[in-house]
C-alpha cells in the first residue's frame, strides 16, 4: 500500500497534480540556528491533520505532524485562527538544505506547498570597516546598500552574527531615534547613516549594518567600533594673583590657521561654557608660532577651574589644549602686618646684643675679682708676702687726706709709729 502512495504520489507530481495554495516558498537560514517554516492552508481546513515532509514524502520521509508536535529537532504549530502551521527547524546543518514539503492531509489527495530552504554560515563579513572614537564624543556608521534596496528596512545590531541580528536590532529605519542612536536614510546615495551620541568605551565592538530581505538572507555590512579612553589630550596649568592680567598660550595644527579659534570653562569638553564673550577675556592669534594667546585682563578668584582651548570644532584629541587654571587671592592684611614683624625683629636683635655685653662685661670682672673663699683658702705666707702692698696702699691713702686742702687732719692715732716714721723720707721729699 506505502509503495503504491509513493508511485501515485511521483506520478502527481509528474503531471503537476499536487494542489499548492501558494508557490514556492524560499526560505533561508543559518547553520547552528533554526529557522522557522510556514506555510498557509484554506478555510475549511482548519481541524485537519498538518506535516513537514522532504523528498518524496513517504511514511519515513514524514518530519512531524500536527497530532505530534514535537519529534526530534522539529516543531509544528497550528495557528487556526490566521490558517497558518509553521515548522521550526533547530540545530540546522548543511545536510538540512534542500526541498521540503508542507502537506495537508485530506480523503483524495493531500494538498502540498513546496517549499526551498537555503543554509548560510552564522558569521560575517569578509571587509570590516575600522573606525575610531573617543569617549564623550559621538560618531557615525555609514553603512552603504544597492539601489534596489533603497526601500527595504534597514536597522544596526551589535555583533557579527547575522542570524539573531534583526531581532536584537538597536535601531530601525522604523523608529530612527532610540536613545543614543539615531537613523537616517539617504536614498539617492544609497547610505544609510546610524549616529551614536555620548560614547563610552562599553560602545566598542562589531556592529552590523542590516537590510532586510524578504525571500532571501539580509544583506549585511560589518563596522568594528573602538572607543578610546578621554586621557590622551594635551594638558597644561597655568597660575595667577587675582586683580591681575594673565596671558598664557594655546597652540594649534598648522593646517588650522584659518580656522576659528576658541576658548571655554567647565569640567569636561562636552559641558564647557564659551568665555571670550566676556570683556576680560581676549584671544589673539599669532599664525607664526601656531599658537593664540589668551588674555584676560584682570583675574578674578571665580576664573580658577578647567578651560578648554583649540581650533578645531570636531573636538578632535590632538587639536586641543586643556588647561587648569589656579587663582591665589590677594590678602592685603599680610602687607600691614609685615612692618610689625619687621620692627620687633630688629627689637630682639638689638636687645639681644645689649644682653650679650652685659654678660661680656660681667664675666670679665668676675674673672679680676678674687672670690672670698680664695682669700680664706690662701696660706699664711701668702698674706705676709702682701704686707708690702698693704702699707703701701695705707700710705697712699694717709698723703690722699695730707693733700686734701678742706680735708680733715690725718688722724695719727690711727697710725703705728713704725708706719709714721717709715714715711719720713716720703714727707721731706715733698717739702723740697
Amino acid at each position: 500500500m506505502g509503495i503504491l502512495q509513493n508511485l501515485l504520489f511521483t506520478i502527481c507530481i509528474a503531471l503537476r497534480c499536487v494542489t499548492s495554495a501558494v508557490g514556492v516558498i524560499h526560505v533561508t537560514g543559518y547553520v547552528g540556528r533554526e529557522v522557522n517554516v510556514s506555510c498557509s492552508y484554506d478555510e475549511g481546513y482548519e481541524s485537519y491533520e498538518k506535516y513537514l515532509c522532504k523528498n518524496d514524502c513517504g511514511d519515513s520521509d514524514v518530519l512531524v505532524t500536527t497530532s505530534e508536535s514535537r519529534k526530534n529537532k522539529y516543531r509544528i504549530h497550528d495557528d487556526k485562527t490566521a490558517r497558518i502551521f509553521t515548522t521550526t527547524i533547530s540545530d540546522l546543518h548543511s545536510e538540512d538544505a534542500g526541498k521540503y514539503w508542507c502537506g495537508v492531509t485530506r480523503n483524495g489527495k493531500d494538498i502540498y506547498t513546496e517549499v526551498e530552504l537555503k543554509l548560510a554560515q552564522d558569521s560575517c563579513c569578509d571587509t570590516v570597516t575600522k573606525i575610531e572614537s573617543y569617549e564623550g564624543f559621538s560618531e557615525s556608521i555609514v553603512c552603504p546598500y544597492e539601489s534596489r534596496y533603497q526601500n527595504n528596512p534597514k536597522y544596526i545590531c551589535r555583533g557579527n552574527r547575522p542570524s539573531t541580528c534583526r531581532q536584537q536590532a538597536l535601531i530601525t529605519s522604523d523608529n530612527k531615534q532610540n536613545g543614543r542612536f539615531r537613523l537616517d536614510d539617504d536614498k539617492l546615495l544609497g547610505t544609510f547613516t546610524v549616529n551614536i551620541s555620548s560614547l563610552t568605551k562599553n560602545d566598542s565592538g562589531s556592529y552590523l549594518c542590516g537590510v532586510q530581505r524578504n525571500s532571501d538572507l539580509d544583506v549585511f555590512s560589518a563596522v568594528e567600533l573602538k572607543v578610546k579612553e578621554w586621557c590622551c589630550v594635551k594638558s597644561k596649568t597655568a597660575s595667577g594673583t587675582a586683580g591681575y592680567p594673565l596671558t598664557f598660550q594655546c597652540p594649534y595644527p598648522s593646517q588650522h590657521y584659518d580656522n576659528s579659534k576658541f576658548l571655554c570653562k567647565g569640567d569636561h569638553r562636552n559641558n564647557c561654557t564659551n568665555v571670550t564673550s566676556q570683556s576680560r577675556f581676549t584671544v589673539q592669534d599669532d599664525g607664526f608660532s601656531h599658537f593664540f594667546l589668551v588674555i584676560i585682563a584682570e583675574l578674578e578668584t571665580a576664573d580658577a577651574g578647567t578651560y578648554w582651548c583649540g581650533s578645531d570644532s570636531q573636538w578632535r584629541v590632538e587639536n586641543y589644549t586643556k588647561v587648569e587654571l589656579s587663582v591665589e587671592a590677594v590678602h592685603y592684611a599680610v602687607y600691614a602686618v609685615v612692618p610689625v614683624v619687621l620692627l620687633i625683629c630688629v627689637l630682639v636683635i638689638i636687645y639681644k646684643y645689649k644682653c650679650y655685653n652685659v654678660r661680656e662685661t660681667e664675666a670679665v670682672m668676675d674673672r679680676n675679682t678674687p672670690k672670698a673663699e680664695d682669700v680664706i683658702d690662701a696660706e699664711e705666707g701668702e698674706i705676709y708676702g702682701n704686707q708690702e702692698f698693704v702699707l703701701t696702699f695705707k700710705q697712699q691713702s694717709a698723703l690722699n687726706h695730707f693733700d686734701d686742702p678742706v680735708g680733715d687732719e690725718p688722724d695719727y692715732k690711727n697710725f703705728t709709729t713704725e708706719e709714721l716714721y717709715s714715711n719720713e723720707n716720703y714727707h721731706k721729699a715733698n717739702k723740697r
